[in-house]
């Protein structure tokens, strides 16, 4: 099966002049107000149908979010069409480029939040932390009054993170608000409070828990603009706070300084990055386990993989996709 690093990433002002990567990739989210986000859906989904986009979008009362591709024309009528939905002018999108169509079909997708916090009130559009530019961040997380916090989820930080970040091993980004409550005497001390500088893969789930610490009574809270792939984009690796590599929700699986591809391949059971010395694991087979899940499965859910990954061996044989290849989504990340 052909590793995931079949794609490339390309920066905003590039993505039309990549000529030989035939479908464009845009990871794209917005924190607005839909009224009726179900009066939407048929309209979106239409769209994109009408451009050939495959991919997945989140829809919900908060905004939108999620991945699609295709052809560079296609993307641009699509993302036109997003940007007529109320509030999404100024939609923030990442682009990157592959080889081949990652995903199988589109889907649109009604759902409670586009970043699940299960936290009642949170709105980023009313109150959020303040943003800090990639050339900033390093003498902000350096500053001796700053504490910094990774937001992302255990297997995400055990890839890389930046240097001297606390990291809440958190398994979802919804037990985020539990750990924050129970951790925060110990983290942010009596009397006057640290600042609190907050990070995550590409800015949604920083919007989401600044705006979380700002209603929990946190005053001086920041987040990194663009996250770390703009950081990893913009910043020297000389130069560079970050250590590791940084785990992405496409095709990719991680990326390093200049985001060029990392070394990780991805275990489809569990979703999780596989590092070569994980493929070395007696727990470790492809499409089937890794060190990370192989005790969480039965062994009937890995004969259940290990049929799924026969077939998607046999579909490469032939030629063909298999719909069992497709890369997994998460929502915790566009």
């Amino acid at each position: 099966m052909p590793r995931y690093g079949a794609a490339m990433s390309i920066n905003t002002d590039s993505a039309h002049n990549a000529l030989d990567t035939p479908v464009r990739v845009a990871a794209l989210y917005r924190f607005t107000r839909f009224d009726d986000p179900a009066a939407l859906r048929v309209p979106l989904l239409d769209a994109c149908g009408a451009n050939g986009i495959k991919g997945t979008l989140l829809l919900a009362a908060e905004g939108i979010n999620g991945t699609i591709a295709g052809t560079a024309q296609g993307i641009d009528a699509t993302l036109a069409h997003i940007r007529t939905l109320p509030g999404c002018a100024e939609l923030e999108v990442k682009f990157s480029a592959a080889r081949e169509m990652p995903f199988h079909r589109m889907k649109v997708r009604l759902k409670r939040e586009i970043v699940t916090m299960g936290q009642p009130g949170i709105d980023p559009n009313r109150s959020v932390g303040t943003y800090v530019e990639p050339q900033d961040w390093n003498a902000l997380i350096s500053a001796q009054d700053v504490i910094t916090i990774d937001t992302r989820n255990d297997y995400e930080v055990a890839v890389g993170t930046f240097h001297g970040a606390v990291d809440p091993k958190t398994a979802s980004f919804r037990d985020f608000p539990s750990w924050f409550r129970a951790e925060r005497e110990r983290l942010l001390g009596e009397g006057k409070e640290p600042r609190v500088a907050m990070f995550c893969t590409g800015g949604i789930r920083c919007e989401k828990s600044t705006a979380f610490l700002k209603q929990e009574g946190v005053e001086e809270v920041f987040h990194l603009k663009g996250g770390i792939l703009k950081y990893l984009e913009t910043v020297p690796e000389d130069e560079s706070l970050w250590e590791g590599e940084c785990f992405v929700f496409d095709q990719r699986v991680t990326v390093g300084h200049g985001l060029r591809l990392g070394s990780y391949g991805l275990c489809h059971a569990c979703r999780r990055p596989v590092s070569d010395e994980d493929r070395t694991d007696a727990r470790y087979e492809e499409g089937v386990s890794c060190p990370a899940c192989h005790d969480e499965r039965t062994d009937e859910q890995r004969a259940s993989y290990r049929e799924r990954h026969r077939q998607e061996m046999l579909a490469a044989r032939r030629g063909e996709a298999h719909v069992g290849a497709q890369m997994p989504e998460d929502e915790d990340e566009a």
